[in-house]
């Protein structure tokens, strides 16, 4: 970066340097007592020199922290069109409810009669969730979204194994499908077949068709699917697979664009993982902490996952082994219960919305989406027509001839403010923005954002590509050379030579 002053620094944005290249020997900020000496039972294993830790003050270590926190762009910073998978605002009650004395410090291996309360929640939230999919058996220990797929198709493998079908070994998986939904079937042993997408964004019903065979064990089918598109022939799809002898998976991660307003078990579905964590209260942006839950149908209930709650009397208590089953689980796929900390946020969440809550939840995710797709189609291309659910879907077609790519599009959003939207994917869509704005963003937010991209889009099409190409031009740092950066990476803190700047 240039050094337009003395410091490096841009009005009150400072430099940041390492804590390392901060560091002097016989600096410290606490002053601790010399160890008793102790005789060392490591041998030739004992470390022979000291441990080159950075020497700092306390005050060094503060703004250290504080000034990087202030680089930290997040969602009590501004508007993230990555919607509900990764980041949204949710209620902060959520948060102080999961620490209350009692749930915070709760350890998995506490007797069952110290824990009633915990077991009363779990099977509280597994009623909700039952009630909300019209389903008639939930598991609750998967740990995420994808564990929770791979939880209903080896509920639908030992259904399939119990009736003597062992050679129903293909799955269907449309291309507008959740990219987990193939991997977790080739996990579960199956053969992944693709169904292609039609004009609409949609399955294609006639390709679909054509795939049908007695060696099918079912289909997972994303609903919303990636393309944020409802899929209107879902009840003739589950008909065909029903009557073709497989099962149908949905994939329920955008399970927030319909709850409280369609049940899938109405629709003819088997089984579908809820993430939680997205639909009712934290996003997973970052890797965790998540949870996936999976309703089944009648047909998949009996082969549920140990453990689970049942209440004898006014007691509750965990199924934990097979022998104390009276169905016939298919095994454990985790250690404990499942995620005590994402049970108390979702039922947290659900309590305080209630049914009527929930539903003006599902309608103010669409109707944002929808406003920004109707705002906004009159610079942009949207590659399907109608309305959207809950995310707004565009390509690339109206950069066109501009020189600037969707990439060059999303690094100047940071200027402008926002962090990027998702970018090329779904797949099936060339240079996708996919853009979801969550029902919890007003329409101040909303308008600001849309000017924005209005601004954008009318200067790539004027011809303003350095604007573009160069951006982010107004950030700390400046557009990385990303490739470098994840191929070459450098781990470490000395100066870098001149050309090694970018892959920093």
């Amino acid at each position: 970066m240039t050094k337009d002053t003395f410091t490096g620094h841009r009005g009150l944005m400072l430099e940041e340097p390492l804590l390392f290249e901060q560091g002097q020997e016989g600096r410290t900020g606490v002053d601790l007592p010399e160890p008793a000496a102790v005789k060392s039972r490591l041998g030739d294993c004992a470390r022979g020199r000291s441990v080159p830790l950075p020497g700092l003050s306390e005050p060094q270590v503060v703004r250290h922290f504080t000034r990087l926190s202030q680089r930290n762009y997040g969602i009590d910073s501004g508007f993230f069109p990555l919607g509900s998978c990764t980041m949204k605002h949710n209620p902060r009650i959520n948060e102080k409810v999961v620490r209350l004395g009692g749930l915070g410090d709760l350890h998995p291996m506490q007797p069952e009669s110290t824990v009633q309360g915990a077991l009363r929640l779990i099977d509280d939230l597994a009623d909700w969730l039952m009630k909300l999919t019209g389903m008639p058996a939930v598991a609750m220990s998967p740990a995420a979204g994808a564990h929770g797929e791979l939880c209903g198709l080896m509920a639908i493998r030992s259904k399939l194994d119990s009736d003597g079908q062992q050679h129903r070994m293909r799955m269907l998986v449309p291309e507008s499908a959740h990219g987990t939904n193939p991997a977790s079937a080739a996990a579960c042993g199956f053969t992944v077949d693709p169904i292609p997408a039609n004009k609409r964004g949609r399955v294609d019903l006639e390709a679909f068709r054509a795939k049908l065979g007695d060696d099918v064990a079912g289909m997972m089918l994303t609903n919303p699917n990636t393309c944020g598109l409802f899929e209107n022939d879902i009840i003739e799809l589950a008909a065909m697979i029903h009557e073709a002898g497989g099962y149908f998976y949905c994939d329920g991660a955008n399970f927030n664009a319909i709850v409280g307003r369609v049940r899938p078990g109405d629709l003819g579905v088997d089984c579908m993982h809820i993430n939680l964590h997205k639909t009712f209260s934290t996003p997973h942006g970052g890797g965790g902490p998540g949870s996936g839950p999976t309703v089944l149908s009648d047909a998949l209930s009996a082969f549920a996952p140990l453990p689970y709650v049942v209440k004898d009397g006014d007691r509750f208590r965990l199924v934990e082994h097979p022998g104390d089953a009276d169905e016939k689980p298919f095994g454990r796929m985790k250690g404990f219960h499942g995620q005590m900390g994402m049970f108390v946020r979702a039922i947290a969440y659900m309590l305080s919305h209630g049914k009527d809550g929930l539903r003006q939840v599902s309608g103010d995710a669409v109707l944002n989406a929808n406003y920004i797709l109707a705002s906004l189609k009159d610079v942009m291309t949207a590659p399907f027509g109608g309305p959207c659910m809950h995310e707004a879907l565009f390509d690339d077609a109206f950069l066109k001839d501009t020189g600037v790519s969707t990439l060059d599009f999303a690094k100047a959003m940071i200027d402008e403010g926002f962090h990027p939207m998702t970018m090329y994917f779904p797949l099936v869509v060339h240079g996708a923005m996919l853009m979801e704005p969550t029902e919890t963003e007003g329409r101040e937010a909303l308008d600001e954002f849309i000017g924005s991209m209005r601004f954008l889009a009318e200067k790539a099409k004027a011809g303003d590509v350095d604007r573009f190409k160069n951006a982010p031009q107004l950030t700390p740092w400046r557009r990385l050379d990303e490739t470098g950066a994840a191929r070459k990476p450098v781990l470490r803190w000395t100066p870098l030579e001149p050309d090694q700047q970018a892959a920093e």
